[in-house]
């Protein structure tokens, strides 16, 4: 099965911070790649703007090195990257300053879409608006794409929302998080309301509970600095596996829209109840010797060059939703560095049937809930575990068996060439599709119930527990599950 791709109409698509790391691994390369795809019209424009002052032809030879570094060999066709390359452009720009905005001006087409991809500091973003509108070069049907964090807490994010809608109305600002963007997220949608086969089952009385992973194999590195400013919690679980929450918990929307969407997912936020202390780990991984390498693994506090830094490198905490269809059943969420093993999955435990009519002292039962598991990587694809009769006679021997879809698999060439999701979000831009996008009252209401948190940390002078790297995180969080009488599932 091929992917049917549709082309998006003429656009002009101005990337701010075009130079910068975000641009040369993951926006570039996926325009790219939607290029080689058919999807992007021969009239698009990019227009690279940065600081560094280099000519246009400089540019393009530093965008062709990025794609010869980050597109898959396969995908390197010399005739489709020079057709590429030419519709690029570039202009050197001051960001608070005059200089290069005129010049910006007249590279664009006012008969284009127009988007503007916010790759630089949030402490930009307000200096940028500004000058976007001053200047005449954006107008009423432009957009603009704004990346992650929106803020550190609840007050410097109304400060940056407010900054933006100065200057855009909030059906023009697209907030990027790229989990969303995942084919398998999106399937979550489908699986859910376009199958009756699990919507009438996922409630409470079914499900016993909801287990929300993605585990990390590296350390934070050179970016150790920056990450102790975050750390887990606000880099992680307020945006990513937040995301991921609510589009396992919210209700049906009315139909598949922006607003519909993006109203039920807050719904969600704002149901969450807070959190006691026990119900939350902090970790830091310790360092460790590689075989074949003399020099250690550091560990966190190496990383991050305060040796007496509180900041968690891992988390793992139980969240209760306070509404009628998830009463009782508890969403386990669980993020880190430096695990065992680099996974990102969704995993619903459903309860056993209240009655068996097998006799345990008669056959060999060897019972096992449901579990209907979503990875969204490596290998992105669903499995569903359910009991069946084991072959052969000698009684009625049970054994749980997946039914197992790879999306590589199930869909052959059109599913093991699934686009990344920046490929697939800048599109939807494009489109004027904000489905996927974070909306100004999502982002505040998640600050709102994350910030009791973190400030309680701070007021308590709580320090993360140290657990060993290559394992599955501290053990204070296997006792967070054992003390329910669950386990967490098996990270491999």
């Amino acid at each position: 099965m091929v992917s049917r791709v549709i082309p998006v109409d003429p656009f002009d698509l101005v990337i701010f911070g075009a130079t910068g790391d975000l641009a040369n691994r993951k926006i570039f390369p996926g325009l790219y790649r939607r290029f080689q795809a058919g999807q992007m019209p021969m009239e698009a424009r990019l227009i690279g703007a940065a600081r560094s002052d280099m000519s246009c032809e400089e540019f393009r030879a530093h965008i062709r090195k990025s794609i010869d570094e980050f597109v898959h060999e396969n995908k390197r066709d010399p005739k489709m990257i020079d057709d590429f390359i030419a519709r690029l452009d570039y202009v050197p720009v001051d960001a608070r300053g005059t200089d290069g905005w005129d010049d910006l001006k007249t590279k664009i087409d006012n008969t284009h879409i127009t988007a503007f991809y916010f790759s630089v500091a949030p402490a930009l973003f307000g200096d940028i608006a500004e000058r976007l509108v001053s200047y005449g070069i954006s107008d009423s049907e432009s957009r603009i794409v704004v990346e992650k964090p929106f803020g550190r807490d609840l007050a410097s994010a109304e400060k940056l929302n407010a900054t933006l809608a100065e200057f855009f109305d909030e059906g023009q600002i697209y907030r990027i998080d790229h989990y969303l963007g995942k084919e398998t997220v999106q399937n979550l949608m489908a699986l859910r309301f376009a199958n009756i086969l699990f919507e009438p089952l996922w409630n409470s009385q079914y499900i016993d509970h909801v287990q929300i992973t993605v585990a990390e194999t590296v350390g934070v590195g050179g970016r150790g600095s920056y990450y102790d400013k975050s750390g887990a919690m606000r880099d992680m679980i307020q945006n990513h596996l937040m995301q991921l929450l609510c589009m396992i918990a919210m209700e049906p929307p009315y139909h598949f829209d922006p607003d519909a969407v993006r109203d039920e997912k807050v719904k969600v936020i704002r149901a969450l109840q807070p959190v006691p202390a026990h119900d939350i780990v902090r970790g830091q991984y310790l360092g460790y010797h590689r075989e074949g390498y003399d020099e250690p693994m550091p560990g966190y506090l190496e990383d991050c060059e305060d040796p007496n830094s509180k900041t968690e490198s891992y988390i793992a905490m139980k969240v209760n939703i306070a509404n009628w269809r998830w009463t009782n059943t508890p969403f386990y969420l669980r993020t880190g560095k430096r695990l065992r093993a680099r996974t990102s999955e969704i995993a619903v435990f459903f309860k056993e049937p209240p009655h068996s009519i097998f006799d345990d002292s008669e056959s060999d039962v060897n019972w096992k809930a449901n579990q209907l598991v979503i990875r969204l990587q490596p290998n992105e694809g669903m499995n569903l575990k359910m009991m069946i009769k084991e072959p052969g006679p000698g009684g009625m021997r049970l054994v749980q068996v997946p039914l197992d879809m790879s999306f590589a698999e199930a869909l052959g060439e059109g599913g093991a060439d699934m686009p990344d999701a920046y490929e697939r979000l800048i599109m939807d831009v494009i489109r004027g599709n904000q489905t996927l996008f974070m909306r100004g009252d999502e982002v505040e209401a998640a600050w709102a119930w994350t910030d009791p948190i973190i400030n309680g940390w701070e007021e308590r002078g709580d320090k993360p527990k140290p657990y060993d790297s290559g394992t599955t995180g501290p053990e204070d969080a296997l006792m967070l599950m054992h003390r329910d009488g669950r386990r967490w599932r098996h990270v491999k």
